[in-house]
């Protein structure tokens, strides 16, 4: 059964758990997975259920020097192989000066990657999001000989899309979450094989049933409570949040808000809060183990999401999986997850006015929303089932990975007879 490599820019990680959940289910088949990562994850920080997987990655960091020598060698060696990616990447792209430069620096990299990958028999890299990591992937599998592949999500195609070009034309097949960033590919990479892109739906775990607990026949005593979950990054955008709550209370608008998640912006956020003098109104959870997260979707009434970029969100998922209303940018992937009206609520991104308007009608209408939540944990039930879109996204990758078994030994077979 074949080796892959699978690498990501840190491995494990709570937040992308769905990478672990597709390692463990290739294992299921019998694939041999080597689970890699850029970045070193301290074991000690994690659930106890992946600090096994921890203890096996292979990490990147922290860098033997003796092998970072003997990868400078192997690129000056090697240069003529891997000349044209480097040779564009430093004079012929459009990125910012400094991550060209950074683009030697990952390229030493992908030797080096290659040179820990050499003696273990792997037949396949494959590299979550296309990020630095991709372009290491990229390098190592052609310092080995060996097919690349890529699954791309949201931001990192759609806003961080470094030399994405070349990486889509270089790899072997690959996965993405959404037709929209299918139809992105196409639009703006016009010469990559249409063939080599898929379409492969995340999924979240079903809860066994949804929320019966709380009657939308708001008391006296009690205000719609609005969730918002993820990281506390400048995509997600919380920002905009914190000033539509400000405006939810100079409308009279009675409710809490919950905002949960960790992040380099909270810092900025809690300032925000008190400037706008609405710490009444809005709490910082902070960080949720994701098997903790269920009570606060049980808690909510209204699931919002403000990104400024996304693939297809995981917690709009896991929100409506819970049979709640949400409310979400008509971005990217997200029209093809919530129809308006009838799985859910969307707003033009930016709009704050519009926005706000919508939290407070919805907030207004809760009592008489119970179809929507309904058709919302159906939709969810029939597209984004975990585990049957894992089997699928197994199925077609096992296949590809035999294609490209297949194609490799004709090549070698060709080259042999020459």
């Amino acid at each position: 059964m074949a080796t892959i490599a699978y690498i990501t820019n840190q491995f494990p990680s709570t937040v992308e758990w769905y990478v672990v959940e597709e390692i463990r289910e290739l294992r299921r088949r019998g694939v041999r997975v080597i689970p890699c990562s850029s970045r070193k994850v301290d074991a000690a920080t994690l659930p106890a259920d992946l600090r096994e997987l921890a203890l096996e990655t292979l990490y990147l960091e922290p860098l033997k020097w003796r092998s970072l020598l003997r990868a400078l060698l192997d690129c000056l060696l090697q240069f003529r192989s891997i000349a044209e990616w480097t040779v564009a990447g430093l004079f012929e792209s459009s990125e910012p000066a400094t991550r060209r430069a950074r683009t030697l620096l990952h390229t030493w990299l992908g030797v080096y990657y290659g040179l820990l990958l050499r003696d273990r028999g792997v037949e396949q890299i494959h590299v979550h999001h296309g990020y630095f990591s991709s372009w290491i992937a990229m390098v190592a599998a052609r310092m080995l000989g060996i097919p690349f592949s890529m699954t791309l999500h949201g931001s990192d195609l759609l806003m961080h899309a470094a030399h994405m070009n070349t990486k889509l034309r270089e790899c072997e097949f690959c996965i993405t979450v959404s037709e929209f960033n299918r139809e992105h590919i196409y639009a703006h990479y016009p010469t990559v094989d249409r063939n080599k892109v898929l379409v492969q739906r995340l999924g979240v775990e079903i809860p066994a049933n949804s929320s019966k607990k709380r009657v939308h026949a708001l008391g006296a005593n009690r205000v719609p409570m609005l969730l918002a979950v993820g990281r506390l990054h400048p995509v997600k955008n919380h920002v905009f949040l914190l000033r539509a709550c400000f405006l939810l209370r100079e409308c009279g608008v009675r409710f809490r808000c919950l905002i949960v998640g960790d992040g380099p912006e909270r810092a900025k956020l809690e300032f925000l809060i008190q400037e706008l003098k609405i710490a009444d109104l809005v709490t910082m959870v902070g960080h949720v183990p994701h098997d903790d997260i269920a009570e606060y979707y049980e808690a909510a009434d209204l699931v919002l999401l403000t990104s400024h970029s996304e693939g297809i969100p995981l917690v709009l998922m896991e929100a409506m999986a819970h049979g709640k209303i949400v409310l979400a940018p008509s971005i990217t992937g997200i029209p093809e997850l919530v129809e308006a009206g009838k799985t859910g609520f969307l707003y033009a991104a930016g709009d704050l006015e519009q926005f706000v308007w919508q939290v407070e009608q919805i907030c207004k209408s809760l009592s008489a929303l119970g179809s929507i939540g309904r058709a919302a944990r159906e939709h969810i039930l029939q597209n984004f089932d975990q585990y049957k879109n894992l089997a699928k996204f197994a199925d077609v990758f096992m296949q590809r990975i035999a294609h490209s078994d297949r194609s490799h030994a004709d090549e070698n077979f060709v080259l042999q007879q020459i």
